[in-house]
């Protein structure tokens, strides 16, 4: 037992002091210090006021909880920027009516809402996994009917918001 759990501790420490590996999934070099990262500008003007902010909080959020890197103002080891390039309400499947009333056709079962962000993204220390100008998109679906979308907007882009970082995440960082 004691020697199962000093070969762990071995292996922790070994992955961790090479700082190739977390368990967050970042694959980041040790010489890899700073992120900077910069408002995320809203390109759509649609949507919520503070679309932008919003999501420029919860991209730097996420990367200081999920990396050791030191988040700075400008020229990071690692750079993000980008814009809300799509925030669209869209009817998705529409509403089976019992009736002739042809005003009801006009209701979707389904509505959702998606968000697009363009993104782009250097390392400094290897240019191999830049990207520039990469879209990273989601949607989520709710039934009108049943739920007001102005009363469930914010839960929606915040849920958005989470799943479109964490691919961002993904594709900088974990390298995925």
């Amino acid at each position: 037992m004691i020697r199962r759990l000093l070969i762990f501790s071995y292996s922790v420490i070994t992955i961790t002091a090479c700082g190739v590996y977390s368990f967050t999934g970042a694959n980041i070099s040790p010489d890899i210090k700073t992120i900077s990262i910069q408002t995320f500008y809203d390109e759509v003007g649609t949507g919520p006021p503070n679309l932008s902010q919003l999501f420029s909080e919860k991209i730097r959020d996420y990367y200081q909880q999920n990396t050791s890197l030191t988040i700075i103002d400008n020229e990071g080891d690692l750079q993000l920027e980008g814009s809300i390039v799509g925030y669209r309400l869209s009817p998705m499947a529409p509403r089976a009516s019992g009736s002739q009333n042809f005003e009801d056709a006009d209701i979707a079962a389904l509505q959702r809402l998606t968000i697009t962000v363009k993104v782009t993204y250097l390392n400094t220390q290897d240019d191999s996994y830049d990207f520039e100008g990469q879209n990273f998109s989601f949607f989520l679906d709710y039934d009108p009917e049943k739920q007001d979308f102005n009363s469930i907007e914010a839960s929606l882009v915040e849920e958005i918001y989470d799943a479109i970082i964490l691919d961002i995440f993904n594709a900088s960082v974990a390298n995925w």
